[in-house]
């Protein structure tokens, strides 16, 4: 038995209304959710449980670095730069707020994404090299 950490299970997400965001995150998305309440709502997608927490009025999983700039907490993958693309489009059809895709001088291409209530979000299109051997993605 290996005594490390192994993965990171559940995350946790701001939002000023649950119900709302649990069907945007459905529908926008494709989450499946599998419990919500006033409070709460567990949704399962990208290999994840995320929980959406009802919070105060503008509250953000974002934050600001050093340098007085707005960083995103998640970053989502996909397997390649077409797919970087496509979905980068669908978003735009489906009336998500979306960046333009980016090169930021490393391997593979970003944008980013906003929730309702403005939570900021990476998608990357390179698959980590442990996720690809362990659930055989991007052969």
């Amino acid at each position: 038995m290996s005594e490390t950490l192994i993965r990171i299970g559940t995350t946790y997400i701001p939002v000023s209304n649950v119900e709302l965001s649990c069907e945007w995150y459905v529908s926008k998305l494709g989450a499946e959710c599998s419990y919500v309440d006033t409070d709460k709502a567990i949704l399962n997608f990208a290999n994840q449980s995320i929980f959406l927490v009802r919070s105060m009025n503008n509250q953000s999983s974002n934050f600001i670095d050093c340098y007085g700039i707005e960083h995103f907490s998640i970053t989502f993958e996909v397997d390649g730069l077409s797919a970087l693309e496509t979905i980068h489009k669908n978003f735009r059809d489906k009336g998500i707020r979306v960046g333009e895709v980016e090169n930021r001088g490393h391997a593979g291409r970003n944008f980013v994404f906003y929730d309702l209530d403005g939570n900021k979000f990476d998608v990357w299109s390179e698959l980590s090299p442990a996720f690809k051997v362990k659930y055989g993605e991007g052969k």
